[in-house]
């Protein structure tokens, strides 16, 4: 009888923790929607304005069009500013991903001293607030302008080598995390078994690179492309990235068109990432 009232006594406890594990992990789905919702939900704002037909926005909208896609196109200060950011993105990544790949390589295989020291020092960029780094690079573009007698502030290497400064740090940041997995002993056993530092490096150390070094290509570039900040400041006359030259379009007139370029920022970047993933697993180095 004793045993039948302890037996009686345990099931409900077990029906009991069964309920809570329920109800915890639904409050878990929901607390991820809730985020979820948090991160997408302007985006998708966002998408849905570019497509209203009136002028000013307004709920719930009196009709859908592409006009504001057709305005972007033929607006000459977008497409220009395009072509200026696709250069000024590609050339400080293809620097940035390099040195920031020998970067990594050095830091980890290296036992300098103070390498917590140099680690933050390249990451430090990523710490520091874009205007307030905008600010500094232009002072020290000012300052050098008058030591070199030449102009620096409004040059495309001007503005490259201030988006390096961006680039660099993801792509340290990056390699290390793939290093971080790849055994040194394979390039120990290949080198006892005859093989060149050369062929090593190529057939052993950069394909457990890769992963890192393509997510570095991608955020490097993600971040030089849509960096504002620090453009703002760099720009010249008759040369625009596009962040900025959607910034004084703004000053003038307040219609979808920049949700419309906003839009198309989104699905090149979107492709990007889903192009990258397809062959690189993000989630391995991210």
């Amino acid at each position: 009888m004793s045993a039948v009232g302890t037996a009686s006594r345990r099931a409900p406890s077990a029906g009991l923790a069964r309920i809570q594990a329920r109800v915890g992990r639904l409050a878990f789905s929901a607390a991820v929607l809730l985020c979820y919702l948090l991160i997408f939900l302007p985006v998708l704002f966002v998408v849905l304005i570019s497509f209203f037909r009136a002028e000013m926005v307004s709920f719930p909208p009196d009709g859908f069009s592409l006009r504001w896609y057709a305005n972007a196109w033929s607006h000459g200060d977008f497409l220009k500013s395009l072509l200026t950011s696709l250069q000024v993105a590609t050339l400080s990544t293809i620097v940035g991903v390099i040195a920031g790949t020998l970067a990594a390589f050095g830091l980890r295989r290296s036992n300098i001293r103070f390498k917590p020291l140099f680690n933050m020092l390249f990451l430090g960029p990523l710490l520091l607030p874009g205007v307030v780094g905008g600010a500094a690079i232009y002072m020290g573009y000012f300052r050098a302008e008058a030591a070199l007698d030449r102009d620096i502030t409004g040059s495309l290497w001007g503005l490259v080598a201030a988006h390096i400064m961006l680039t660099i740090p993801w792509s340290v940041r990056l390699v290390m995390a793939s290093l971080a997995q790849f055994n040194p002993a394979t390039e120990e056993a290949a080198a006892d078994l005859g093989a060149s530092g050369w062929t090593i490096f190529r057939r052993i150390t950069l394909p457990a690179l890769r992963p890192g070094i393509v997510a570095a290509c991608m955020f490097s570039f993600i971040a030089s492309f849509e960096n504002l900040e620090i453009s703002m400041f760099l720009v010249g006359p008759g040369r625009s990235t596009l962040p900025v030259a959607m910034l004084s379009y703004l000053e003038y007139r307040m219609d979808p068109t920049l949700a419309a370029v906003a839009t198309a920022q989104i699905l090149l970047v979107g492709v990007l990432m889903l192009v990258t993933d397809r062959y690189v697993k993000l989630s391995r180095v991210v």
